[in-house]
């Protein structure tokens, strides 16, 4: 990634990105040793984790950790090479008190995200955390303070940071091919299932519930809740906007070059399509405005849409961002590729590709050699993440909401303003300051 990207999603932290730089990162650090890494939740991603991982020879999976005793014999046995089997636990703890990890993978479900994250930071280990980052914004404000005090890196899994061909096109906007940037499209365009109506039930024997549900309020187990469809549920995920929404949100702000929250936000949409069990919308439109941004304070807006319940493309992509310039369109999909065009639609360029995780498994391990700095910071997945939760708690009251970029806290609306934080349970792993 060029430096002067970097620099303009850095600076705000700058403090604690030169912490990262002058750590000596110990056991890690000489060229030829390899990084021992942890993995937390081998499931849907953590299994396209542990594939990549495994090719990488530089890296050893000491430990995988899942509450199903089923899908951790699975990614045990996926993660063994060269006769080397991985320990197979079912609690995080037990790979954050071995001092041989050096490193840990969290790919769990979005509400367990933070508080794995700040608790293996304070145990000394560096974290590759999925998106999002976080499950609420007090979170992600605690997770930046526990990277920063732990002074070890925390990369977030919005791995468009690290491919190339979206570094290119973000240069080139940042350079003025379309002018100046003053509106963001963001679409998630979709077609997702019907999850169907299942009555509580007593979860499997082979899952440990009480384990899964961790700090979050008990809820009765669903059978159509887990696995996978929890993302739907408002204890534990983060609806669309967060699962896959939250990716280009996250190229959006990067090619806007915007290093604060918006300050008015508004939203509508609810479940249109679907008549089943998901508590988040199919179908959501949110607008975003910040009142001044870069050296010509200028005013910028983000449109976010969202319809998980069509099956075709917009602007030729499933996913994307159209930037919008007083000179020019830039449309940037999702995994799949741009296309640049001039005054009158005039297509100037174009270019094809697909998200490249192992470039982003190998920053986050040059960050811990002490060799670049982390593309996707947790600070920069915090103002992403943040997006995605203003955008669901604008989606919920239906109304204008003024959000304070430094307090983080939403202004003179009692119903949304708790919204910022959640309800937790008497749990080991609350993180403390929710």
């Amino acid at each position: 990634m060029a430096a002067s990207n970097r620099r303009h999603f850095l600076k705000k932290s700058a403090a604690g990105v030169a912490a990262l730089s002058a750590v000596g990162y110990a056991r890690a650090s000489g060229a030829n040793e390899r990084i021992a890494v942890g993995m937390i939740g081998p499931g849907g991603m953590g299994t396209a984790h542990l594939s990549t991982l495994l090719s990488q020879p530089d890296v050893v999976i000491s430990h995988v950790c899942d509450v199903d005793r089923h899908r951790l014999a699975a990614a045990v046995k996926n993660a063994t090479r060269h006769g080397r089997e991985p320990v197979g636990v079912g609690d995080l703890r037990r790979v954050l008190d071995q001092r041989e990890v050096d490193a840990v993978f969290i790919a769990t479900p979005d509400h367990w995200h933070a508080p794995a994250t700040i608790l293996a930071l304070d145990a000394g280990k560096h974290v590759y955390v999925e998106k999002p980052c976080s499950h609420n914004i007090r979170e992600g404000r605690l997770m930046i303070e526990a990277a920063r005090r732990a002074r070890k890196v925390c990369q977030v899994g919005t791995q468009s940071r690290s491919t190339e061909m979206n570094m290119t096109a973000i240069r080139m906007i940042h350079e003025g091919v379309i002018g100046d940037v003053l509106c963001v499209r963001v679409w998630n365009s979709q077609l997702r299932r019907n999850i169907g109506r299942a009555k509580p039930s007593e979860p499997p024997a082979t899952l440990d519930y009480d384990t899964w549900v961790g700090p979050a309020p008990m809820v009765p187990y669903r059978a159509n809740m887990i696995p996978g469809a929890w993302r739907w549920f408002y204890h534990f995920g983060t609806g669309d906007i967060g699962n896959d929404g939250v990716h280009d949100l996250d190229v959006a702000v990067w090619g806007m070059q915007i290093t604060t929250h918006p300050s008015t936000i508004t939203a509508l949409g609810g479940k249109y399509f679907f008549d089943d069990d998901q508590e988040f919308p199919d179908t959501q439109t949110v607008i975003f405005e910040w009142p001044s941004v870069g050296k010509n304070n200028q005013k910028k807006q983000l449109i976010f849409e969202q319809r998980i319940w069509t099956p075709y493309k917009m602007e030729g992509y499933e996913n994307g961002c159209a930037f919008y310039g007083t000179r020019g369109l830039f449309l940037v999909g999702h995994a799949e590729g741009w296309r640049l065009y001039g005054p009158r639609n005039k297509e100037l360029k174009t270019t094809s590709g697909g998200a490249n995780l192992v470039a982003h498994h190998r920053n986050f391990f040059a960050s811990i050699r002490g060799t670049a700095q982390p593309t996707a910071d947790i600070e920069i997945g915090h103002l992403s993440a943040t997006l995605a939760h203003l955008g669901n708690i604008a989606t919920r009251v239906r109304r204008v909401l003024h959000f304070d970029p430094k307090t983080e806290e939403i202004l003179n609306d009692k119903e949304a303003g708790p919204m910022v934080r959640r309800q937790y349970r008497d749990h080991w792993a609350t993180p403390r300051g929710v």
